[in-house]
């Protein structure tokens, strides 16, 4: 397998979009990707696209309409899908391309549209990415899914709601500094301790946003990202996981298996481990989601998640900077953008072009988790400024 970086990188505006369409809101992104490093599209050998639900989309096949907007027929194209972890899915099978030696330059592109339905809408749509046959029929939102895990989290490692709420605080207060950042304000501990619950023992600003938006890279092989680029960034380790659908079939709540078992392949293949780790942006729909991710990426021992956080030791300047862009808390989660956009923010951090407040001075290494569904899926990608 041959060596792959990331040559160019693209991202919208997240948020309420309604001034553009899916397929626009995709044109954004990729039009920034092209020209951060100065290719034209049809340079671009394969295209790889991930739009995670076809519902919000209103489309049976969404990736058809970025293709067609952008113009890249008829060379090839295809679509991932693994829910919120659909854009990482699309980076992995983009490095798979370029890897096998399939393709020299491939485009990835994160897409979501969903704002278009009322919240409670894109609420149950959502939760049909749980057991749609066992728990979303009795109920079950993600919400409700990411509460039992902060309850379990609580009863076990006496995790505590400030803690959760510290999270929170810490993603608006660097989602305040990013511009592409759907909630741009900073928040106190005693207004997100005081917000109202959504479910119990998670409140308001537990919770991430509902957003628009789209991010693209471009990925590139050893002898054409030394051409384009001087410096470009290589995507050195890639993890996938999985886990059960249910989470009545899981042994253990407090922790994502499907996380541990990413994050091993991808230290592993990247030949390093966590204390090496400069910079990460973690899959935080809920604040607890970021707690455990903490915990279950090896950057501090089970059930100090929470102490971690609020000790600030995941601000810049603590022992590792966490979701510095906002995270999905902040930035917002438009699903099938997440993976994508979490790889344009470690290349941007790599390359010491994040917005001033929130750059990680010195970053040599980087990495990105994403989680599908609620741990059916889990992706886990080392970056770093040099290839091995």
């Amino acid at each position: 397998m041959g060596h792959v970086a990331v040559v160019g990188i693209g991202q919208s505006r997240f948020g309420i979009r309604s001034d553009a369409s899916l397929r626009e809101l995709a044109f954004e992104a990729v039009k920034a990707c092209l020209e951060d490093v100065g290719v034209q599209l049809a340079e671009v050998e394969s295209m790889v696209v991930s739009v995670a639900s076809d519902e919000l989309s209103f489309a049976l096949q969404p990736s058809a309409q970025v293709t067609d907007y952008i113009g890249f027929h008829p060379k090839p194209s295809f679509r991932v899908e693994a829910a919120c972890a659909s854009g990482s899915m699309a980076v992995r099978a983009g490095w798979m391309n370029v890897a096998s030696g399939l393709a020299d330059l491939v485009l990835v592109v994160g897409a979501e549209k969903m704002t278009e339905v009322p919240t409670p809408i894109a609420t149950e749509v959502l939760g049909r990415a749980g057991d749609s046959l066992w728990e979303y029929p009795f109920g079950m939102t993600f919400p409700g899914y990411y509460a039992l895990i902060a309850q379990a989290h609580m009863a076990k490692y006496g995790t505590t709601e400030a803690q959760l709420a510290a999270v929170a605080v810490k993603n608006h207060y660097y989602g305040a500094l990013n511009p592409y950042a759907h909630m741009r304000k900073e928040i106190t501990l005693e207004k997100a301790l005081s917000s109202f619950v959504v479910a119990s023992p998670l409140k308001l600003y537990d919770c991430c946003l509902i957003s628009d938006g789209a991010a693209a890279i471009l990925l590139a092989s050893e002898k054409v990202a030394k051409r384009l680029r001087k410096n470009p960034i290589w995507l050195r380790g890639l993890g996938l996981g999985t886990g059960s659908l249910s989470l009545a079939h899981r042994e253990d709540l407090t922790t994502l298996g499907a996380s541990v078992e990413a994050a091993r392949q991808a230290y592993d293949m990247a030949g390093v481990g966590p204390k090496e780790i400069d910079v990460a942006v973690v899959h935080d729909c809920f604040t607890i989601a970021e707690i455990v991710a903490y915990e279950d990426l090896g950057f501090c021992p089970k059930g100090e998640g929470g102490p971690l956080v609020e000790d600030r030791q995941t601000y810049i300047g603590g022992r590792i900077p966490v979701n510095v862009d906002g995270g999905l808390k902040s930035k917002g989660h438009p699903i099938g953008t997440t993976g994508v956009s979490m790889a344009v923010e470690i290349t941007k951090q790599l390359r010491g072009e994040a917005e001033t407040g929130r750059q990680v001075p010195n970053a040599e290494i980087g990495l990105s988790h994403n989680v599908g569904g609620n741990g059916q899926h889990a992706a886990v990608h080392v970056f770093g400024r040099d290839k091995e």
